[in-house]
């Protein structure tokens, strides 16, 4: 290489890294996973191809680590004393991140050909269950509130609430707006509201149907 066609690294350690996933993201998303090469994510970091074969021995481990680095949804955890208004807001922070550049960016890359990545099933799961093990709170305050049945578990709860976003996102391809959020966090709270997601007594979520079929078809004629 030319001295005047030399790159110059951004830096060492996490100014390296930072400058890698950065470009692996942006050229996921100019130019999808088949496409995607080392040689162009490190002309747009600005670092020799060999510094990022230092750190990542194939394209499809960068690219795992990039997705991995962008799942971690960094919204404010609303505590507003209002269980409705709180899942109101959550839906709607995750609409907002999801209809992001970065977030469109996340889930075309999870749900392209890149899919076929040894590792981005875990990255795909994480991707859905962050949000509910950090929102867990506003579940654990409404519970103390009253507003909610005692056993609530809040996992399922906040996975129902972001499931027909993720619907909307990855099948029907409806719009995921507004609206949208309202609606979603309607649902969830009506069903937790029913004691749909009550934890059993081996403390997973079970609802009336489980409670029922353990009963047997007695219980459920009655």
């Amino acid at each position: 290489m030319e001295s005047g066609e030399r790159a110059r690294p951004p830096g060492r350690g996490p100014k390296v890294r930072a400058a890698v996933l950065a470009a692996t993201l942006a050229e996921l998303a100019d130019t999808g996973y088949a496409a995607l090469t080392v040689e162009n994510i490190a002309r747009r970091a600005g670092v020799h191809k060999t510094t990022i074969y230092r750190r990542w021995a194939e394209r499809e481990s960068l690219v795992a680590d990039v997705l991995g680095e962008h799942i971690a949804m960094d919204f404010p955890i609303p505590d507003t004393g209002s269980v409705q208004a709180d899942l109101r807001q959550l839906a709607q922070a995750f609409v907002a991140w999801v209809t992001s550049p970065t977030g469109r960016m996340i889930f075309a890359a999870v749900y392209s050909d890149a899919a076929r990545i040894p590792g981005l099933c875990d990255v795909r799961r994480e991707l859905f269950e962050y949000g509910p093990r950090r929102a867990a709170v506003v579940i654990e305050r409404a519970i103390e509130r009253g507003e909610l049945p005692a056993d609530t578990d809040p996992a399922p709860v906040l996975r129902a609430l972001i499931a027909p976003i993720y619907f909307r996102l990855t099948v029907t391809a409806e719009p995921v707006d507004t609206a949208a959020a309202d609606q979603a966090a309607q649902i969830a709270l009506a069903a937790a509201r029913a004691g749909a997601f009550r934890r059993a007594s081996n403390g997973s979520p079970e609802g009336k149907h489980g409670a029922a079929r353990r009963a047997g078809p007695r219980a459920v004629r009655r």
